[in-house]
This record gives C-alpha cells, structure tokens and sequence, in this order.
C-alpha cells in the first residue's frame, strides 16, 4: 500500500500524540476505563517511538551502505 511521503512520515508523531492524548484522558475518569485507556495510550506512545527508531536506524544503515544521504 501506498502512502503520501508526508502522510507516511506523520504516523509515528500520530500514533505517540493518540497514546499521549488516550492517556491523558484516563485522568478524566475517576473510575471505570481509566486502566484501558492507559493502557492503550502506553501501546499507542510504544508503537510510535518503534516506528521512529526503525525507521532512523534503517535511513542509517542505508547512508552507510550507499554513502549518499538520504532526503529526510
């Protein structure tokens, strides 16, 4: 599947803003979801920050590899 660059280089800032704001949202609840969206929100912050760091070691192994940059 194909997606825009800037679409494409978007999702990990997404996906750790989402878990951030789930999490915050857990304090809104004095009881009830409030374990879930927690949970949820640390999923959500974990899932970008590995999206990022791959995708940074990966740019990286290729600039060393090619010695050419990369556009980033």
């Amino acid at each position: 599947m194909w997606l825009p660059r800037p679409i494409y280089e978007a999702i990990p800032y997404a996906c750790v803003g989402a878990g951030a704001a789930l999490a915050a949202a857990a304090f809104r609840f004095e009881r009830g979801p409030q374990g879930l969206l927690l949970a949820l929100g640390g999923l959500g912050a974990l899932v970008g920050l590995v999206l990022w760091m791959r995708r940074r070691a990966y740019r990286a192994s290729l600039r060393d590899y090619d010695g050419r940059p990369l556009d980033d």
